[in-house]
């Protein structure tokens, strides 16, 4: 059987663009001589179309477009994910052959953790179903189905399954390429089934979906990989019929088999028979290599801003750089991805801004060939000031005169934004968010925040990296190699107000992402007095983080969908 996993980046909504995307892919799988093409999870609407399938409309013109693209599935068996309506809603894989929808298989196990909320929208299904492709039988399923070490996929596989085909929308986070693929070899071997594994790309508001969809063999021999953030058409040839000499050899699961009381209900639906091979060579599929941690999260930073960019109808970008390293990096990531012309730098000095952040600011716009313009701030906060004498008389200088000199900043940004129509990007990085070392409509102004979840030390880890790549210094070494500072006082340095980054990491890591208390990071050898210091700042600091921007998600849990902590809120631990 020869599979064409179409690994394609949607975009949520628009139905039109995505089935032309769709055919497009089904004319070159053709080509292939493809005989089962598989498509993503809801690729006829992008993933996840959230409140969209509350609207009758939406779901009505989603299933009339799976039924034009059923039209042109004759001499070609095609699995495609969109909603089904059926007196209720359901996460369906439609299976399109000769021409029509020949069945519909429905989601079993809805993910309502993490980022998911599939229960909002979907009713769970209950029926199997196998498509006998020639001699061979085929198993479908949706995403979750698969990630269960239990049924739907032993039910199919005792049923007499001898591939599963898994249509998918998994996120990405870092590592999560290879820890997904060890699931489907586990899978893979437990069920004596090859898997193919049909993953979508592309960036969807924060969610990055990292492709790798892949071809595992009843061994858990990985046959085929697809490359990580990018489109791809893996076009690979199996043999299904191997796994029945394994299965005879062995017999455990004949014992699973007898244990079962009832065995459930699989329809068996007839989709096509083997054609013949298009040029008589046997189509191998090549394993596209994983990338290291670095190179991982560079791409997906890339792809989010790219899809976000082009999917929300901008050209330009418009970036405040300070002559720091988050800034820096921001506008290195943006220019590598959409092109120098189109990445907007903008000084703005005020006057605690040193004469070497002023003068790195220029040297890495020069380095990437973008536009550059310094507007000086000072004037702008001193009006301010005069504005604010008589209501601040008596008072000493504090935050709320640095801050202001931060809004001016965001004024400046959302100015030129709303004047030629840049996105404007914002700069702060995962560990300034939890603590709340940022200002609201200040340095937090934006349409997108790249780093949003990317910690402080990461942040230098990737501007070497990004030096190194280049082969040379786009990055400034002195950026590199100064001590942060938001430079809105004298002399001032972010240690002052918080602790070492390095320690602070740490700790942020352990509360955001693993959900440890304030008494277990403290008994695990962790400074009590940061780890207080840390969990009050980021308790306190909720309300600013619901006001903060979209930024693309690189770890398990992220700010925003994935946890979600009351505002109000007195719990301390």
């Amino acid at each position: 059987m020869r599979l064409a996993l179409a690994q394609i980046n949607p975009v949520v909504g628009d139905l039109d663009g995505n089935r032309e995307l769709i055919l497009g892919r089904l004319v070159e799988a053709r080509a292939h001589s493809a005989e089962l093409v598989v498509f993503p999870e809801l690729a006829v609407t992008g993933y996840p179309p959230e409140d969209l399938l509350l609207r009758p409309g939406f779901v009505r013109a989603a299933e009339e477009s799976v039924e034009r693209i059923a039209r042109e599935s004759r001499g070609v068996t095609v699995l495609l994910g969109g909603p089904h309506f059926d007196r209720d809603l359901y996460n369906a894989c439609y299976v399109c052959a000769g021409g029509e929808i020949k069945a519909v298989y429905r989601k079993r196990f809805l993910p309502n953790y993490g980022v998911f909320d599939e229960d909002r929208y979907f009713a769970p299904g209950r029926d199997l179903i196998l498509l006998e492709h020639g001699k061979t039988l085929v198993g479908p399923t949706v995403c979750e189905d698969l990630w269960q070490p239990g049924p739907p996929a032993t039910d199919l596989a005792l049923a007499g399954a001898e591939l599963l085909v898994n249509i998918s929308a998994s996120p990405f986070y870092v590592g999560r390429d290879r820890e997904r693929e060890e699931m489907f070899v586990t899978r893979a071997r437990d069920n004596f089934c090859f898997i193919a594994f049909c993953n979508t790309v592309g960036g969807q508001d924060e969610l990055i979906f990292d492709g790798h969809s892949c071809v595992i063999d009843d061994e858990g021999t990985v046959l085929a990989r697809a490359p990580g953030f990018e489109e791809a058409l893996l076009v690979v040839d199996i043999e299904p019929k191997e796994v029945i000499g394994r299965r005879l050899r062995d017999v455990r699961r004949r014992a699973l088999a007898r244990e079962r009381t009832e065995t459930p209900p699989v329809d068996i639906i007839h989709v096509g028979a083997p054609g013949p091979s298009g040029n008589g060579r046997k189509a191998t599929g090549d394993v596209a290599p994983f990338v290291d941690e670095l190179e991982q999260m560079r791409l997906a930073l890339e792809l989010g801003l790219h899809d976000y960019v082009r999917k929300n109808g901008f050209e330009d970008v418009v970036i405040g750089v300070s002559g720091g390293i988050d800034s820096a990096v921001t506008a290195v990531l943006a220019a590598e991805v959409l092109g120098p012309e189109r990445v907007h730098c903008v000084s703005m000095p005020s006057r605690y801004s040193s004469e070497e952040t002023r003068t790195d600011a220029r040297r890495l716009t020069e380095n990437l060939a973008c536009p550059f313009m310094e507007i000086p701030i000072g004037t702008i906060v001193d009006a301010f000031g005069a504005a604010l004498a008589d209501a601040f008389a008596d008072r000493d200088p504090d935050l709320a005169e640095e801050n202001v000199q931060a809004r001016a900043r965001g004024v400046l940004l959302m100015a030129l934004s709303n004047k030629f129509g840049w996105m404007l990007v914002a700069t702060g990085n995962k560990s300034e968010l939890s603590v709340g070392y940022a200002t609201l409509y200040g340095d937090m102004a934006g349409g997108f925040a790249l780093l949003k979840d990317v910690y402080k030390t990461d942040v230098f880890r990737l501007a070497r990296y990004l030096n190194e790549q280049a082969g040379r210094e786009l990055i400034p070494q002195s950026t590199i190699d100064r001590a942060p500072s938001a430079e809105l006082r004298d002399n001032q340095l972010d240690e002052d107000s918080l602790p070492p980054y390095p320690q602070l990491d740490q700790v942020l890591e352990q509360y955001v992402e693993h959900d440890r208390t304030l008494e277990e990071l403290s008994t695990d050898g962790f400074d009590r007095d940061i780890v207080e210091r840390a969990v009050s700042m980021i308790d306190r600091a909720e309300y600013k983080r619901r006001q903060a921007p979209p930024g693309v998600k690189l770890r398990p849990k992220a700010f925003g969908r994935d946890r979600r902590t009351p505002i109000t809120n007195r719990w301390r631990g």
